[in-house]
């Protein structure tokens, strides 16, 4: 059975659908959670979150939009990273980048305008720039992951990267990708 017929049974509730798909794309599903989730057992409950996201959501799905695989990629990078996010809030944020004061209030409003500064500053940004910088620095996706599924090669997508930080530093005068 192909995938389209297979999500169209997953979205009117057959259970057979969702474990066919579940069997098809669990390697897929694996190697988007190892580089984020890097214990087993995580990995393993974020994979059952997964199924019911995907039992609950299938009719989120559309096709116009992108391919299956791709929806079900941002739906298992999604989950790992909330699961992440609730083991340790502190340590997911966008801005990690951003330089830490001593926790002083006036190193807390410094912080918070550079965030703003920032968020502004990638909105104006082209969306694919955008994408691109995001999936590296907030989704943490490996760069020859980015270019595995971009299709392009690994020194072009630090190519563009390159160019977004450049862009970045140019209008907020400053290093805001970590590096």
């Amino acid at each position: 059975m192909d995938e389209k017929d297979l999500i169209d049974r997953l979205r009117q509730g057959d259970e057979e659908a969702l474990r066919a798909l579940l069997r098809r794309h669990t390697p897929l599903l694996r190697y988007v959670l190892k580089p984020l989730l890097p214990d087993e057992r995580d990995r393993e409950e974020c994979l059952a979150d997964i199924s019911m996201k995907l039992w609950q959501n299938a009719s989120f799905y559309d096709e116009k939009r992108g391919s299956f695989r791709t929806w079900l990629t941002v739906l298992a990078r999604n989950s790992a990273l909330n699961r992440l996010r609730a083991q340790h809030p502190e340590d997911v944020t966008l801005h990690e980048g951003l330089p830490h004061g001593d926790g002083s209030a006036e190193d807390a409003l410094l912080r918070r305008e550079r965030q703003q500064q920032l968020a502004a500053a990638l909105s104006r940004l082209p969306s694919d720039e955008r994408a691109l910088f995001y999936r590296k620095y907030w989704y943490r996706q490996p760069t020859a992951q980015i270019a595995a599924e971009l299709g392009l090669s690994t020194r072009a997508v630090e190519g563009r990267l390159y160019r977004i930080r450049q862009k970045l530093r140019q209008e907020l005068g400053g290093d805001f990708c970590g590096e």
